[in-house]
């Protein structure tokens, strides 16, 4: 027997790596000679790096670029098992995570450092890219990964605009006669989930400003810059980015992947479980095993489980949910998906259990789980 194990990271308790090994040792428990392939997954954010280079026996290379407001911090990228595809989260040199909430200012942060992160690739010969556009702190409109290409960003004297969302507004005119021209002989695939227009009430300053630091002020300032930035963009390039779908994603940064980027968004966990090659190991697989922290309804906004389950229905194996905590009101939506849908917490499991000592309860629940499952089969 063959078994596909498929999770996400169980957010504040287990990485994905760790779910997938205490599923592993679920299923250990109850007959060793089970075949396990382990294919820890994320959907395009925050893990997506690590869960594609453990997939296919990457390597992980760090370098020391500038963080959303300029200071030195060491971020990574990912180079896959084919030692040509490089993989580079933009939270990684550019995210919130970098920040304290005082910090937290979107007319200050860049998207500079992630765009070293594309030279440093570049350098060591990488042609083929994935870029995740989740967790950003900035709202630049990717202007900081152009400058760190080469591109001249300049006002209506002829002076370089500095880094951050605050100064686009004196944006006149851009220069790209010095923009890396490797980028036009590489191929970028672009992660995103959003699919915000640029500008406007749906676009990038109006939804996704605020959780950057932004007050009501600083929405209608920013907004205004990348409305200057898309007008700059169009009479340069032809291409009008106002209201083009995903545009907004990354503060503005998915608008300057389409526009100046040989690209192609797609979804976070299409783009992830493509890479993993998936439907390959479906093919001789008995079952599939996936999870989450907690599933409900954003579940089906593209998280792993569903994508995952959508492969497995697609070519009738058999898939199990094993999460964290299951909302009740979801269940009914699921069941159509999921083979059978279980949840750690619950019964003589608390969630404060299943929290605090995550990776155990799986493991059990796991083994529960896969010694019915055996009985029945």
């Amino acid at each position: 027997m063959k078994i596909l194990l498929v999770p996400d990271s169980f957010k504040g308790s287990l990485t994905a790596v760790q779910a997938a090994q205490a599923m592993a040792e679920g299923i250990r428990d109850v007959d060793p000679l089970i075949e396990i392939v382990m294919l820890p997954a994320a959907d395009g954010g925050e893990g997506t790096m690590s869960s594609l280079v453990d997939a296919t026996d990457g390597t992980i290379v760090s370098v020391v670029v500038q963080d959303p407001l300029g200071r030195r911090v060491k971020a990574s990228y990912g180079v896959l098992g084919d030692g040509e595809t490089c993989v580079i989260e933009i939270a990684e040199a550019s995210g919130l995570m970098l920040l304290t909430e005082e910090e937290r200012n979107p007319l200050n942060t860049s998207t500079f450092g992630t765009g070293q992160l594309i030279v440093h690739a570049l350098d060591a010969g990488m042609r083929k890219f994935i870029i995740g556009l989740g967790g950003s702190a900035t709202n630049d409109a990717g202007a900081g990964i152009l400058q760190a290409l080469g591109m001249k960003l300049m006002d209506v004297n002829g002076n370089e605009l500095l880094q951050g969302g605050g100064s686009l507004g004196e944006l006149h005119t851009m220069d790209p006669t010095y923009f890396d021209e490797r980028i036009f002989k590489s191929d970028f695939l672009i992660a995103c989930d959003v699919e915000n227009p640029l500008v406007g009430p749906d676009g990038a300053s109006a939804i996704f400003g605020p959780q950057k630091g932004a007050s009501s002020e600083m929405v209608d300032v920013l907004d205004t810059n990348l409305t200057k930035f898309a007008s700059v963009v169009e009479e340069l390039k032809g291409i009008s980015l106002y209201g083009r779908k995903g545009a907004g994603a990354a503060g503005g940064a998915g608008g300057a992947f389409q526009a100046f980027f040989p690209c192609e968004m797609k979804r976070g966990i299409s783009v992830v479980l493509e890479t993993m090659s998936l439907a390959e190991h479906l093919a001789d697989a008995d079952l599939i095993l996936t999870g989450e922290g907690k599933t409900d309804s954003q579940t089906l906004s593209g998280k792993t489980p569903f994508g995952v389950a959508q492969v497995a229905n697609q070519v009738d194996k058999p898939i199990i949910l094993i999460s964290g905590v299951i909302d009740e009101e979801s269940r009914e939506i699921f069941a159509p998906l999921f083979t059978e849908l279980h949840s750690v917490a619950g019964g003589t499991i608390s969630s404060k259990e299943s929290i605090d000592d995550a990776g155990y309860y799986l493991r059990l629940t796991t083994k529960k789980v896969m010694e019915n499952y055996l009985a029945n089969h």
